[in-house]
């Protein structure tokens, strides 16, 4: 989801590094090495609310292994910046460049983070905001063609999922309360949930037309223009959006936070950076490798400190979370998680994660979305999801703790405890 973030010059903290690689001494967790830091009391405040806390356990926490050399030589440094955006945390690592080079590529891509995370939001005043208010009405109102791609790609993969990716159904994450900074324990009156579940909002519901209208200029945050950098990125003109349906509320939680990736690693790419690990709550791109190896990522444990698992990420591949243990609150025992079944209105239960792996020009893109259909079919359906949405390495960890499992994705894992019960399936 995306959240609200303070609103000034740097509207997110930032924390930078630039230091010679080193190996952990003995005893040192890996995963905690000198990219990753000690993110528990270095920088995220442990009074916080539960949504910055959540930043904490990011479904895949982005970590390398530094490793002994054979001939023990020194590596070339690697700068880090930190920052809070999309409602968590997200960190850029640069391998191999000076320090004035890579700050400067890692600012554009934290600006362009900054960017999106204001054009997107679900619920504070936005492009995405703006635009539900028309749906709301019934109107139709005109977008930059950059917006109006995302929706278009959205709509597609929504179709490819048979509907369970739906970032139509804005009005049923609303009132369940995870359009919120936080989150509290307070279950929804029935007859809302299903009054919005048969309203069937859907994103085929959207009508696009590339006809401008000059007489009401395309909607950014506040109301302005577009900025002149953003102008024909995803294509030529302006293009009018409206909704067939009143009901859509567009929210785009499941998808922002993977265009991100696949923005900033093209942002990197023209400025000539090769090598980084970009992660943004869990969803992490890998250009180029660390050094003579590949960048390692760990995958978060859903009940767990740390990993359940670690592997390579190669030049170009994404791999993302969706769970139940970041976005979550809890009533009579029972959690309630962000992830809700279109087709019923309620919050998914018997799953604790899923994990996909991607790749391709699209592949941050894929990372978000592709998830989501798989957390929402189940243990009972999820290798059914995985190829309507063509995934052949993905993983899903049931309430029972167990690890279904793809024979693709189980060859790219290595498991921290070497007894987890596993499915190939």
């Amino acid at each position: 989801m995306i959240l609200a973030v303070p609103s000034n010059d740097l509207p997110f903290p930032r924390r930078r590094e630039f230091r010679e690689n080193h190996v952990p001494h003995s005893g040192q967790n890996p995963l905690a090495g000198p990219l990753r830091g000690d993110l528990s009391s270095n920088w995220i405040p442990a009074c916080a609310g539960i949504t910055f806390c959540g930043a904490l356990r990011l479904a895949i926490f982005f970590s390398t292994l530094f490793l002994l050399t054979a001939c023990g030589s020194k590596e070339l440094p690697t700068y880090q910046e930190q920052g809070y955006v999309f409602g968590t945390l997200v960190e850029v690592s640069v391998y191999g460049e000076d320090e004035a080079r890579a700050r400067k590529a890692v600012a554009q891509v934290m600006q362009e983070f900054q960017r999106l995370h204001n054009e997107l939001h679900a619920w504070k005043p936005s492009a995405l905001s703006e635009l539900n208010a028309t749906f709301a009405k019934g109107e139709s109102t005109m977008v930059e063609p950059e917006l109006a791609a995302m929706l278009k790609d959205a709509a597609q993969l929504s179709a490819q999922s048979d509907g369970l990716f739906n970032p139509a159904i804005g009005g049923l994450i609303k009132l369940w309360g995870f359009q919120s900074d936080e989150f509290k324990p307070v279950l929804p009156e029935e007859k809302q949930v299903a009054a919005l579940v048969a309203a069937k909002p859907q994103m085929s519901d959207l009508v696009f037309s590339s006809t401008p209208n000059p007489s009401r200029p395309p909607l950014v945050r506040g109301g302005g223009l577009a900025p002149p950098h953003d102008k024909g990125r995803a294509g030529e003109g302006i293009v009018s959006v409206s909704s067939r349906n009143p009901a859509v509320q567009l929210d785009l939680g499941g998808y922002a936070k993977g265009y991100a990736l696949d923005r900033a690693a093209l942002l990197l790419k023209q400025a000539g950076i090769h090598n980084a690990l970009i992660n943004i709550g869990g969803n992490v791109l890998a250009l180029g490798t660390h050094g003579n190896r590949a960048w390692r990522v760990g995958i978060q444990h859903p009940r767990k400190p740390g990993p359940i698992a670690t592997l390579e990420l190669h030049e170009g591949e994404a791999i993302g979370t969706s769970g139940d243990y970041q976005r979550y609150f809890e009533v009579g025992g029972r959690r309630y998680c962000h992830l809700i079944d279109p087709r019923t209105g309620q919050p998914v239960q018997g799953v604790r994660a899923v994990t996909v792996l991607t790749h391709g020009a699209h592949a941050g893109t894929l990372s978000d979305a592709v998830s989501k259909p798989l957390f929402i079919s189940g243990s009972a359906g999820w290798r059914d999801a995985a190829q309507k949405m063509q995934l052949t390495e993905a993983l899903l960890i049931d309430e029972a703790g167990v690890v279904h499992i793809t024979p693709a994705m189980q060859k790219r894992l290595e498991f921290a405890d070497k007894t987890t019960v596993q499915k190939v399936e």
